[in-house]
């Protein structure tokens, strides 16, 4: 009876005092405490990963020099070509208009003859002009052509006015006539002014 009365006393314990429940925790805490850490040798091998990713390649790095160099040197070679061949153009008219300017004499002689000799025998001043047009051709060839023509308006880069009238019959500085004619190379360099009378 002692025995069957403990047993009875026992549960009747148990429905008076039920054991403590320990006290759950909150849902995140929870997640949290699920979610395992990733190993530091797997974030480190992907940082390393983003690291070599953004560090540019070695050998590219070397192209690009290299490239830009040789870019910068035609660059140069190209502007050094330029200036020497303008040079040496110029050079070149130089040469051109100190022979041509020897020779101009000769020409001059030569139109004097033409003109003394327009009254006299037809041999003599066919002679002389075709001698004339033979040198006009050879200066011609290499780039120089006479200027200061009648009837041409006066130009200061090209023509040295020596007389002036005034004659209402031409227009304001027209060249009506040539005293000495000028020459050009290549339309640029003045070799000589044409010497020439102009109106109004």
């Amino acid at each position: 009876i002692f025995k069957g009365q403990g047993r009875i006393m026992m549960k009747e314990e148990l429905k008076k005092d039920p054991p403590a429940k320990e006290p759950e925790q909150p849902a995140e805490k929870k997640a949290e405490a699920s979610e395992t850490p990733a190993p530091a040798a797997e974030t480190a091998g992907k940082d390393k990963k983003k690291k070599e990713k953004k560090k540019p390649n070695e050998w590219e790095e070397k192209w690009n020099a290299e490239h830009d160099q040789y870019l910068r040197l035609y660059a140069e070679y190209d502007n050094f070509r330029k200036r020497t061949a303008k040079e040496r153009d110029r050079l070149f008219g130089d040469g051109v208009a100190r022979a041509v300017a020897a020779i101009l004499p000769a020409v001059d002689n030569l139109e004097r003859a033409i003109l003394a000799a327009a009254e006299g025998e037809g041999s003599l001043k066919s002679g002389v002009e075709m001698t004339l047009r033979q040198l006009l051709d050879s200066l011609k060839n290499v780039g120089v052509t006479p200027i200061g023509e009648k009837g041409e308006l006066f130009d200061p880069n090209r023509h040295e006015a020596i007389m002036h009238i005034e004659d209402p019959e031409y227009k304001e500085g027209e060249i009506v006539e040539v005293f000495q004619r000028g020459y050009v190379y290549k339309e640029e360099t003045v070799i000589r002014h044409a010497c020439v009378k102009t109106a109004n």
